[in-house]
């Protein structure tokens, strides 16, 4: 049964054993997630720079993963930090962290895809430092060619499968909620095809010999022309990657971006049929797009095409994302990108319920599908069945069936509930008249994220303010109380009516009459129903964003508009003009929250050069 044949799976099984296994796990418990890279390189270099607890902010972000329903995880491995030059595993910093990360993934009962060769140095966005891994010493090029290098990583991946996670007490290779391996990460190969069957099927064979019956994938979206070469050395399965706006624009790109992802094509499908292998994407992002209506979209051209399970590249970790430094052309986080972040929870619910192969035609005529909707103009995706209504932005549209409603994410206003706050919000029915409320701050972008940045540059602020809240559920109806439940959360809704002021945190609100059968620490579904986690961030500078017209027609009234965020809120925003020899002085006014605006009229300008300048009091 170890014999090291890497057809050996598929003889025991059968290639149709194997892709049920993977259809139950792709279709039903595994098929939607995200990258994220803590306990490796920039990441980790970070963390222990800001004096950050590695492992806490592993179990806040993993559980701002839980609030957003992904299931699945893929990272490759930074090999070069966890090996030496020939091949042996090296139990350090890196590796704890990596084993801490996959426990507690698993306790959420996320599964997980794993990397383990990256080929990588470890220093982006900064110079690679001295690690001792094979990667380090040979490169990529020769590790898929130099026969010493080969050895290296058949002695690395035999160790790395048999490594036992202490946090879990199972070795890689026997752990439940690992639904594959992929061999390496985009490993780009040259030279004559069936040179690179007998390098892959000895990647394959050193993995199994180490007893593993786990799927194996390998790259196959990278010289493609080799794809039967790859499928001949035994994988069961390929894996892919999407960036259908590119990469490293430096800024965010405008415009309707739906034709660019109306359908993802694979010209080597045939390949992938014939040998009935399975597909991942392990990389994909609507890069330097700052919109919440693209990812559906995405998912489900991804599913229209066959694939099983996709993660998104990738999640900053939650000390990070202030700054986005870790993958400037992606932005992705809960806490500072919440209409992203919702966009791609109704992307797991795209996993989970549009059929593979399914079509649903061309753009325009394919923005709503099944229960899933997007829109361009109202940067808008949504995701309206009859026990979860989730949306992005502000919308109109009415919930199926809202007597029925389990769940409601959100941001923005909706026929469910009012809000002027600038993060995500979550209701979860707890039981008839109780719901659990978790408000998220309100998140400001600040600077370009897309930009190049570092640790000294903010991009984005987080701001726990009090604003109002009403909720139209027929099962809370217009009596009810509103309780604090996090911990350290001390704050007291004042209730008016039915609308109540509400500050970032979790709350029970409960019908009057109801029956108060829960406590605050209980376990709901797999997380506590007090669990809450938002990064503290402290505003020591007034932040103005604002974006000047080239142009400004003649005998025409003019609006200014200005973004402002400060420690407190402004007592008196002021607009200072100069044209010419004439000066002016106008208060701007406050539109929603951190937004200013005035209107000037035409006779205060004439032709020429206007300048103007801001005063904030």
């Amino acid at each position: 049964e170890s014999s090291g044949d890497p057809n050996a799976l598929n003889k025991r099984t059968g290639a149709k054993g194997l892709m049920q296994i993977m259809k139950n796990t792709a279709e039903k418990d595994a098929g939607f997630g995200v990258n994220y890279t803590v306990p490796f390189a920039h990441a980790h270099r970070t963390a222990n720079r800001l004096g950050v607890d590695i492992k806490k902010a592993i179990d806040n972000d993993v559980y701002h993963f839980t609030r957003l329903g992904f299931d699945l995880y893929r990272v490759h491995v930074w090999d070069t930090e966890i090996s030496d030059s020939i091949g042996n595993l090296i139990e350090n910093e890196h590796l704890d962290a990596f084993d801490y990360l996959l426990y507690k993934l698993k306790e959420k009962q996320i599964n997980f895809v794993i990397t383990p060769i990256a080929f990588w140095g470890n220093g982006w966005p900064d110079p690679d430092e001295e690690t001792p891994g094979f990667s380090h010493k040979y490169g990529k090029d020769d590790c898929l060619t130099n026969p010493e290098a080969i050895l290296a990583q058949q002695n690395y991946l035999f160790q790395f499968l048999n490594h036992i996670n202490p946090y879990t007490g199972i070795a890689y290779k026997d752990e439940p909620n690992v639904i594959a391996f992929e061999v390496s990460n985009e490993p780009h190969h040259r030279g004559d095809s069936e040179k690179v069957t007998a390098f892959v099927k000895s990647m394959l064979q050193s993995m199994r010999k180490t007893g593993c019956t786990k799927p194996i994938f390998y790259n196959v979206s990278h010289s493609v022309h080799l794809a039967e070469a790859y499928f001949k050395a035994g994988i069961q399965g390929g894996t892919f990657q999407w960036y259908p706006t590119g990469l490293g624009y430096k800024r965010e790109i405008q415009g309707n971006l739906l034709p660019n992802v109306d359908a993802y094509t694979i010209p080597f499908d045939t390949v992938i049929s014939k040998y009935k292998g399975a597909k991942l994407v392990y990389e994909f992002d609507a890069a330097d797009v700052g919109k919440s209506y693209i990812y559906p979209a995405i998912a489900r051209s991804f599913r229209t095409a066959g694939i099983q399970l996709a993660t998104h590249f990738a999640y900053d970790p939650s000390y990070l994302a202030y700054a986005n430094t870790e993958y400037n052309t992606h932005y992705m986080n809960l806490a500072y990108t919440p209409q992203k972040a919702l966009s791609l929870m109704i992307s797991s619910r795209v996993f989970h319920e549009i059929p593979m192969r399914k079509s649903f035609g061309v753009y325009p005529q394919n923005t709503t599908f099944e229960n899933f909707s997007v829109d361009y103009q109202n940067d808008l995706a949504e995701y309206n069945a009859e026990t979860v209504f989730i949306y992005t932005n502000t919308t109109e549209t009415a919930p199926k069936k809202e007597n029925r409603l389990q769940q409601i994410a959100g941001f923005g206003n909706s026929g469910l509930v009012k809000y002027q706050g600038k993060g995500a919000y979550f209701l979860d029915k707890i039981e008839s008249g109780i719901w659990r409320l978790e408000v998220m701050p309100d998140a400001i972008w600040v600077n370009n994220p897309f930009a190049i940045n570092n640790p000294d540059k903010t991009v984005g602020v987080l701001k726990f303010e009090e604003w109002q809240m009403r909720i139209y559920l027929t099962d809370i109806g217009e009596k009810f109380s509103v309780k604090a439940i996090d911990k350290g959360n001390v704050f007291a809704p004042e209730i008016k009516g039915a609308s109540f002021s509400i500050r970032p945190g979790t709350y029970i609100i409960s019908r009057d009459g109801a029956p108060q059968n829960w406590t605050s620490i209980d376990t709901w579904k797999n997380i506590k129903l007090n669990d809450f986690y938002a990064p503290q961030q402290e505003i020591s500078t007034t932040y103005l964003k604002h974006s000047p017209p080239e142009e400004i027609t003649s005998n025409m009234p003019f609006e200014i508009r200005a973004q402002i965020v400060a420690a407190k809120v402004p007592d008196l925003v002021e607009l200072n003009m100069y044209n010419g020899f004439r000066r002016a002085i106008v208060e701007m006014k406050r539109e929603d929250g951190y937004n200013y605006s005035v209107c000037i009229p035409d006779n205060m300008f004439s032709e020429g050069y206007l300048n103007y300048s801001f005063r904030i009091h």
